[in-house]
């Protein structure tokens, strides 16, 4: 297990969504987005980072409740190929993969019996409609559509392709088409159904340290989580990298703090100790006392500390000048 073991000046947080933000539910728990909002009025850039389509992560950007701030006023879509400005709903990033990327794979995805989609901000585009085209669709709430002339559809560059299929067919598929498109496209597993080939060199960790430097924030105060080979990127690339404790085994290698998300949803039921334990900020104690089962709250103190790297406490200052 790897866990900060001091405070951390951390200015940018990039959160995957699937499988990291989002609960069995597809839901951000109200404490989870309390936390943020915290963090938010720290002055910290919360920056939700999906492989999801723009229009598929507005849900959640309304459920933090922060895009109306300068702290939320981004968001990463298509696995980093858009950074989009809430406030003006204009793209400030974007990469695009080259139309004949696109028909070579739609052309060898066919061959195999496979699907393989694009995507606009709110739509996912096909040359057939089956319960596989449509997943992605189904899953992220996006509109489907079906293409008659897709070939010429494709003439136009697109952000990503999927390729959606049983997993034991991508598995298979994926490391012969990565070698076929080596230094043109990537090509990865973002969940063992779904293959996605993407621009060269674009992911969710340059898009984050793109966003970071527009910003004019170093690297070593960006933050990211998430759990798959999308999230590896900035896992890796941005100067924190927290991994899930259900994420691979691959990039939990590649974090620098594993499972510290989940052991602030174990211990503290609301997911808020990673954020609120370990970013920079004051320091409070609260003084209770328990009796016949009622929790009775005596005092809250001011923490005073030597500060980082070792965070000694010197003492308290009472009464607090927290306000709730």
């Amino acid at each position: 297990m790897k866990l900060p073991s001091q405070k951390l000046n951390v200015k940018v947080i990039a959160f995957d969504l699937d499988d990291t933000l989002l609960n069995h539910d597809l839901k951000i728990s109200p404490k989870t987005v309390s936390a943020i909002q915290k963090a938010a009025e720290k002055g910290i850039y919360i920056v939700l980072c999906s492989g999801r389509a723009e229009n598929a992560i507005l849900p959640y950007v309304r459920a933090l409740d922060i895009a109306g701030t300068q702290q939320g006023r981004y968001l990463i879509g298509i696995n980093g190929a858009s950074v989009l400005d809430l406030h003006t709903r204009l793209p400030i990033y974007s990469h695009t993969l080259a139309s004949d990327i696109l028909k070579y794979v739609y052309h060898e995805a066919k061959k195999r019996g496979m699907a393989a989609v694009v995507y606009d901000p709110s739509t996912i585009y096909a040359g057939e409609d089956s319960a596989w085209a449509r997943k992605d669709a189904e899953m992220c709430g996006l509109h489907f559509k079906k293409v008659d002339d897709y070939e010429a559809f494709l003439d136009s560059p697109r952000p990503k392709m999927l390729v959606p299929a049983e997993p034991e067919r991508i598995s298979e598929w994926q490391p012969q088409l990565q070698k076929e498109l080596e230094g043109r496209a990537d090509v990865f597993i973002s969940k063992p159904f779904f293959l996605e080939v993407m621009p060269n060199g674009v992911g969710k960790g340059q898009a984050v340290l793109w966003l970071a430097d527009y910003l004019g924030i170093p690297r070593e105060q960006t933050m990211a989580f998430g759990d798959s080979m999308n999230d590896e990127s900035m896992i890796v690339q941005c100067g924190y990298g927290v991994a899930m404790c259900n994420g691979l085994e691959y990039i939990k290698d590649k974090a620098d703090f594993v499972k510290a998300y989940d052991i602030a949803l174990n211990e503290s039921r609301d997911k808020s100790v990673l954020i609120e334990q370990f970013i920079e900020g004051p320091e409070f104690s609260i003084e209770i006392i328990v009796w016949n089962g009622k929790v009775n709250v005596l005092t809250v103190t001011d923490k005073k500390t030597t500060g980082a790297p070792h965070f000694v406490e010197l003492g308290h200052n009472q009464p607090s000048c927290f306000s709730a």
